[in-house]
């Protein structure tokens, strides 16, 4: 008797190993790509952080330099503060976060958390990771844009511009040598 069971306990542990999910590989068929409206040449954005010697925080306007191919970060006063080449752009992709507004935090303050934690508004972020030539080290950089439409026609013009490949809503640059099989 114990050892029939312990036949179907072992025959039952067997029999689920043998049909255990096996590892798909990631599919590389491009997907149909989304019609946006095209991006305009130049529009504004809060620099958010990430790039190496620049550490403030800073609203400006980011600028397509189609002539020197790279991405165009300039001050309020309309000096440049630093560009971004195409070719060093690894990945693109866009970041949303849900935040409670100063007027959700002072209704919750004043009445109750429950009333003012659904005072809520979306921020909407550009964010650039990118390999520099400078300094042969990789960052991140992010940008605040305020309107989801002008973020994903920005990101779509950038991945077109920087040559890149659409995995998801993100684009990325493939390797150019792929990694040893051990074969």
């Amino acid at each position: 008797m114990k050892k029939g069971l312990l036949l179907l306990v072992l025959g039952l542990f067997a029999g689920a190993a043998a049909v255990s999910a096996q590892p798909r590989p990631v599919d590389t068929t491009a997907s149909a790509p989304v019609a946006v409206k095209p991006a305009p040449a130049s529009f504004e954005a809060k620099y958010e952080g990430g790039m190496f010697g620049f550490a403030k925080k800073e609203d400006g306007t980011l600028k397509f330099d189609d002539a020197s191919e790279r991405l165009v970060f300039f001050s309020k006063e309309q000096k440049e503060v630093f560009a971004i080449p195409y070719k060093s752009m690894l990945i693109v992709s866009p970041q949303s976060q849900s935040v409670q507004t100063t007027a959700g935090k002072v209704v919750g303050a004043v009445f109750s958390n429950i009333v003012g934690g659904f005072i809520k508004e979306k921020r909407r972020y550009l964010v650039i990771n990118f390999d520099d030539p400078d300094v042969e080290a990789k960052g991140t950089v992010n940008f605040k844009i305020d309107d989801k439409e002008l973020l994903d026609s920005v990101i779509a013009a950038i991945a077109q511009k920087a040559e890149l490949k659409q995995r998801g809503d993100a684009y990325y640059r493939p390797r150019s040598v792929k990694p040893d099989d051990g074969k």
